[in-house]
Parts: C-alpha cells; structure tokens; sequence
C-alpha cells in the first residue's frame, strides 16, 4: 500500500508538518526512532530553558534583600531540578502523541533509511516494513558536530546532551565556543555557582547579533563572573587532578585552564548518516540535502526541512518550513519569510532580534534611521527590578519601513514578536505611533524605540543637534 505522505523525523519540523498534512485531507505517515519532539524538546530547548528558570530563582534569592525579605539560606536540590525538568518535557511530549493521535496520524516508531527513489525501509522493534509513498519529506534534524582535537574523549569532557543530565553543578566550567547555546550554558552556571569560562575562535561572542547587543550582553556575562576569551582557539585536552586542563591558543600566545568539565557544543550537522540518500539519487552534501525554494529536493517527489537542510537551524525555523511545505505539495503557495524570523538569547538579561542589524543595513547599502529606548525609564521594569537593557528599532531612512528590531531585556524572548509581526506586514513607524500600548507594560520600551526613529519619543531626552 501506497502511502500520501511519509515524514521522516518528529522533531518540530516533522511532527508540525504531519499534523497540518492531515488537516489539509492526506493520509499521513510519520517515523521516528526516538521521542517526539526531536532535539528542541527532548535534548535542547525545552530542558534548557527549564534550567534558565532554575538558575533564575536561585538569582532572585540572591536578590531577596532589595524587596524587603530577608532568608538565611536555602538548599538545592539537583534530584528534584531534574524531576522538574524531565516532567516538563515528557508532559509536552505526551502532549504531541496525543496531537498526532487525534489528528489521525500513522506513527511508527523506528529507523527510517532509503532503499531507492521513494522507497523506505523501517527497522522496528517488531522487524524490517518497506514503504512507498507519493510524497517523501526528510526531517531527521541535527545532532552536536565533533571537535578534532587531542584529549577530546577525555573524562571531564561533555556535551551540551550530557550536561543537562548533570548530578551536581561543576565548580569549573569551560565552554567551548561563542553560540547562543553556549552562552545559555554559561549563564545557567554562572547563577547556580559555577565559575565559566567561554573560549570563542571569533573576536566576540554571539556574532550573529547585532554588535551592540553582542557587546552588551558581554558586559553582563562578565558582571555575573563569566570569564570570556575570545579570539582564543582549543588546542588540547588534557587529564588534570580530579579534572582537566584545557590548552588554548591566541594571538597573545598559549595558555592553560583548569576547569572540572570542558562542555565541546560547538556547532551543529545535519543528520544524514544511516539515511542512505545515495541510494535515493537526492544530492547532498556535509552542509546537508539541497532543495529549492519549495523544498523539493533532486528527486521528485522527495522533500526536506528544518536543521537537515543547514540554514538558519532553529526549531521554529524547521516548524514553519514544515508547514509551508506540506501546504505546497497540497497545492497551495506558501512561503516562510525569512527575513522576519525571530532569534532569541536566554541569558540574564535577555536578548532577541529579528530583521536586519545595522552591520547588515551597511553591508546592503541601506540608507536607516534609529530610535532607542531604555528599560531603565520603564515603569514595569522597574517595578520588577529588572531595569537593565534597552530596545532598538531600525527603519528605512525614505520609507520609515521597520527593517531590524534589537532587544535586551527582561521578556525580550517574548517582546521581540511585536517586530516580527512589523517587519512581516511591512509596517512603518507611523503605523506603530497611531497604535495605543497599554501602561505600564514592558512593551512601550518597544513604543518608545519607534517613536525614537523620528524623534518623537516622550520618554527621551532629545539628543543634541
């Protein structure tokens, strides 16, 4: 039997484009090997993001005394943060299960590989099917790229898999690499009482960022005790005492670092191993599967989505490419607007952008105009003592379009889709004046930033001309 549509991966590429396949009429079919959820929810962003909170209680009790409460100290336990945390994802888990259940998706649990053009064989617990289908989408996702490098299979060396399981927190911790999930890391530890070193090849930390927040959120980290070396190089890995010690190169010359763990999340490669794609004619290569824009591969009939294909490697970035995907086999004409897709920091403060950075409006010869606003000056902020950071609007000089918006600050994960939702609809900056922003909210940081563009923002003292 023939199926409509088979899926490959059910992480949030994956599961998302099998349950809109099914509300728009087709048969689905959907194999994975593992859990639901993919690395985002199993492995990666969701028990990230439940340790952040984790490491933001224990700052809040740090901070008790400013608010009128005085504690004489608390324990921690590491058993009950990880039943929290496990609890948390095999909850959402369990909630995707029951979404592809009732939306009346086939699941069948095992390793998918390809045996010829639309054809797939599935090693099951219960032995080896073969499967046809009119339509193939490959969604299996990325998995931790590997460091070459002397010692690194040492004891003490782990990656950003193992660390989430940790039993207690390490009284060292080196970080390999710069990246948004590194700096996450770091600032989990650093608030739990780990002392952090980030070693960074590239001449700053977070550089997809715009430079600004690249470099205030630098200030922070190291405000909170991160150590930071950037520019530096990993050149060796070595047993030290009860820990290791860590050789880094720069331009300065070689230095040593003791540490008890040495955390190697430096990058990610999409999963093609065991897929057996030459067998299918889909060309590939180490970057991963090449589509076109609607994402047909080589093959007709063959699709793929999300980290597998490189790119921009974020969950919601392999939802929306899934979605959009699975609506162009049924015939509509979808796109994913790239450039409005959000990216989000979960460090202490938060940082989000979308859009284009000023290095970016530059680099394209983009003629902008900036407004600003400080979280300092709001009234929710500090009422929640949380007054650090600021907003950052770009629009084009001419148009007033909103090309870039650049967050850092309390719920910047959460603020930064009101310039999603901008950039998307083309919105200038006199269709966000015009629009009425509740007080006091953390959103008119964002209210004021645009009026800021013009020189228009009341809470500002108008620069000097």
């Amino acid at each position: 039997m023939e199926r409509d549509l088979v899926i490959i991966g059910g992480g949030p590429g994956g599961y998302e484009a099998a349950i809109r396949g099914a509300q728009l009429g087709a048969k689905v079919t959907l194999i994975e090997e593992d859990k639901m959820g993919g690395t985002c929810l199993n492995r990666g962003c969701i028990p990230t993001k439940s340790l952040y909170k984790n490491a933001e209680t224990v700052r809040s009790l740090k901070n008790m005394d400013e608010y009128g409460i005085s504690l004489t100290g608390y324990d921690f336990n590491m058993e009950k943060v990880q039943e929290r945390k496990n609890e948390v994802v095999n909850k959402l888990v369990s909630g995707i299960d029951q979404l592809l259940k009732g939306n009346g998706v086939e699941v069948i649990k095992g390793k998918a590989s390809f045996k010829g053009a639309r054809i797939i064989e599935v090693i099951t617990e219960n032995g080896t099917e073969e499967i046809t289908a009119a339509y193939i989408i490959i969604a299996t996702g990325s998995s931790p790229s590997a460091v070459p490098v002397p010692g690194i299979d040492l004891k003490g060396v782990v990656t950003s898999d193992e660390i989430l399981n940790f039993e207690q927190v390490p009284k060292s911790l080196a970080i390999l690499g710069g990246g948004v999930v590194r700096v996450e890391f770091a600032g989990i530890f650093a608030s739990l009482g780990a002392q952090v070193t980030i070693i960074e090849f590239l001449p700053k930390i977070l550089y997809r960022l715009d430079d600004e927040l690249s470099k205030k959120l630098t200030v922070y980290l190291k405000k909170q005790g991160v150590k930071i070396m950037t520019g530096s190089a990993l050149k060796e890995v070595q047993s030290f005492d009860d820990g290791l010690k860590v050789i880094v190169g720069s331009d300065k010359g070689i230095s040593e670092l003791a540490c008890d763990c040495l955390l190697t999340a430096a990058g990610r490669k999409p999963n093609l191993e065991g897929l057996n794609l030459e067998l299918s004619g889909i060309e590939y290569d180490k970057k991963g599967i090449k589509v076109d824009e609607n994402y047909k591969t080589s093959v007709e009939g063959i699709y793929a989505i999300g980290d597998v294909i490189g790119g921009v490697m974020l969950a919601h970035v392999a939802s929306e490419e899934g979605k959009a995907c699975v609506e162009n086999i049924c015939g509509h004409n979808s796109k994913v607007d790239y450039n409005a897709v959000p990216s989000c920091v979960f460090t202490f403060p938060e940082a989000a952008s979308v859009g284009m950075t000023e290095d970016e409006a530059k680099g394209n010869n983009v003629e902008y105009i900036v407004g600003k606003s400080m979280f300092g000056v709001n009234g929710k902020a500090l009422t929640m003592g949380e007054g650090e950071g600021f907003v950052k609007v770009l629009a084009e000089k001419e148009s007033h379009k909103i090309i870039g918006v650049h967050i850092m600050g309390p719920h910047a994960s959460d603020m930064v889709h009101e310039g999603s939702l901008a950039i998307h609809n083309g919105l200038t900056v006199e269709d966000i004046k015009e629009s009425v922003f509740a007080h006091p909210t953390l959103s008119e940081v964002f209210y004021e930033a645009v009026c800021g563009c013009t020189g228009e923002a009341i809470h500002s003292i108008p620069r000097k001309k």
